[in-house]
């Protein structure tokens, strides 16, 4: 039986669109966070340019609402040296009714090399995969609950710049699991790494009870999900994306699950404590961990530059 391709893969195994931290080898994750490590250094300099993607047009596409993912990926397409393009949705014509791949066909008309995409639909950047030219790249910024494949690979190369080696890491995350895109990329990646043992943690109503096959642990309390972790990864309370009641309310689940300076002593006491944000204080996570000496929640922001910046280039010097 022939294995199934890799939509993110040309015939080469070469990386051409990133859509999703699943299907990734180890080898390619490796990749894309040692070459994010060469470009950290380029925020430290002068000038904060390097001339790899001079010429090429990027065209971020959010449909949500974002701020760090979009502002990050701005200032990666900016400091590669590429001309940037954001389109306010709100006055596009897909708010009059133009379909996505209408949309960004036209816009493949103005020369666009690399679409970054937001989307509340699963899928989304798949479809418009299928569909751009050869040199065209298509980049996950989110989509639905599926994926949010550069947050994941900003998580693993956070996790790797301060405990330098997966194999025996216990990582837990915590929270709502059900409807975070961000813990399915780091579920994934992580296993792919070689994690030692993935917990996920939060109440049965926001933890599906299919992950098990994805390799990971759940647990049902706060304490048994970091107790001598390694890595706790919080995560928000999506209300926009929950239908009826799955939490009496969030008072409620901050006293069963929500992140303090004493719970936080059931990890590693050098135990790392990270959030994809936006953060939600007193909800899921305190602000004395938010801003302790154990967070390293604005580190990820800085190293997600990086990690874009290296997606872009890669992408970019590859041919479908």
């Amino acid at each position: 039986m022939l294995a199934r391709h890799n939509p993110q893969l040309n015939k080469h195994g070469e990386l051409i669109h990133l859509l999703s931290t699943e299907g990734l080898s180890r080898d390619m994750l490796t990749h894309i966070l040692d070459t994010a490590a060469q470009f950290v250094g380029v925020s430290e300099r002068e000038v904060k340019k390097v001339p790899l993607l001079r010429g090429k047009s990027v065209f971020n596409l959010f449909f949500e609402n974002s701020t760090r993912t979009r502002t990050t990926f701005d200032i990666a397409a900016t400091r590669l040296s590429a001309d940037v393009y954001t389109l306010d949705i709100a006055r596009s014509s897909t708010a009059k009714g133009e379909s996505l791949l209408d949309t960004v066909a036209n816009l493949s008309a103005m020369a666009a090399d690399i679409f970054v995409v937001r989307h509340s639909k699963s899928g989304a950047p798949y479809l418009l995969a299928q569909h751009v030219a050869p040199h065209v790249h298509v980049i996950n910024a989110g989509d639905g609950r599926h994926a949010h494949p550069t947050q994941g690979l900003l998580d693993m190369y956070t996790i790797r710049h301060y405990k330098k080696d997966f194999s025996g890491l216990v990582v837990a995350i915590v929270g709502d699991v059900l409807h975070s895109r961000v813990a399915r990329s780091d579920i994934h990646a992580l296993t792919t790494l070689g994690a030692a043992e993935v917990r996920v943690v939060g109440p049965r109503t926001l933890v599906p009870g299919d992950l098990a096959p994805m390799g990971v642990r759940v647990c049902h309390t706060l304490e048994e999900g970091i107790k001598d972790a390694d890595v706790v990864i919080m995560l928000r309370l999506q209300n926009e994306r929950m239908s009826g009641a799955l939490l009496p309310s969030s008072q409620e689940f901050f006293q069963s699950f929500g992140l303090t300076s004493e719970r936080l002593r059931w990890a590693k006491p050098d135990a790392i404590v990270m959030h994809p944000g936006p953060i939600n204080r007193g909800v899921e996570i305190d602000s004395q961990v938010v801003d302790g000496a154990q967070s390293v929640i604005l580190p990820q922001v800085t190293f997600g530059i990086a990690v874009r910046m290296a997606v872009m280039s890669i992408v970019a010097g590859n041919e479908a």
